[in-house]
């Protein structure tokens, strides 16, 4: 199997060796992203904006392949503190998907100073 690794100056740098996103098998796979800005790497405070931060960073990676959101099939969603966070999460997050919308995994997770990671698996046309 063949792959490719993806990458975009429009999303926080990998912290470690991993890419961006990987094309495989028909599919783009993104690494789990985090809050941060990719231009000034400032972090938002509440859950909500963290949220929209990491599916700006999503988006710009699928971008690279010509793909959006509506391309996206699964979703792994990371919280700090799931009990405490889940509904503001949930109502940041829904605008960002039209229906049918994804299947998700939502997890709580130990996180490095950060409320929510995200990764998804987006399907490539044809």
């Amino acid at each position: 199997m063949r792959k490719e690794a993806v990458h975009t100056k429009d999303a926080p740098s990998p912290a470690g060796a991993y890419s961006q996103g990987v094309v495989a098998g028909g599919f783009l796979y993104t690494a789990g992203f985090g809050p941060q800005d990719p231009r000034t790497g400032a972090t938002p405070e509440r859950v909500a904006d963290q949220t929209r931060q990491v599916l700006q960073n999503i988006r710009a990676v699928l971008a690279e392949r010509g793909l959006g959101l509506d391309d996206v099939v699964k979703v792994t969603v990371h919280l700090q503190d799931l009990r405490r966070d889940f509904a503001e999460f949930d109502s940041a997050y829904r605008p960002f998907f039209a229906e049918p919308r994804p299947v998700r995994t939502t997890v709580g997770s130990d996180l490095m100073d950060i409320l929510v990671e995200i990764d998804v698996v987006a399907v490539l046309p044809g």
